[in-house]
């Protein structure tokens, strides 16, 4: 599965299961660039056939509700749906 990865202060593995029209989505992620963080993402939408399944089978383990965005943060806890309280809490780091 490829993701893109965005640069910035290491905060954890984080790990943005996204679409590319989904207006809670480009908050998420314009939230974690305004944070500075390093994370990645993965634009679901984007991917097709194998690639597709797999990813949204590793998003399902997740979210089982399947929806968006989700957050995965060191392959232990998930934040569903955009809440910037909680991204902001749980991924913390402001400076």
């Amino acid at each position: 599965m490829e993701s893109i990865h965005i640069h910035g202060k290491n905060r954890g593995n984080i790990l943005l299961f996204a679409l590319s029209t989904c207006g809670w989505c480009k908050k998420a992620k314009r939230l974690l660039d305004e944070m500075g963080v390093e994370y990645s993402y993965i634009d679901v939408d984007l991917t097709e056939g194998e690639e597709r399944r797999t990813v949204e089978n590793e998003m399902y383990s997740w979210n089982p509700r399947g929806s968006f965005p989700t957050i995965v943060i060191n392959n232990s806890t998930t934040i569903i749906g955009f809440s910037e309280d909680e991204i902001r809490k749980k991924i913390g780091g402001t400076e």
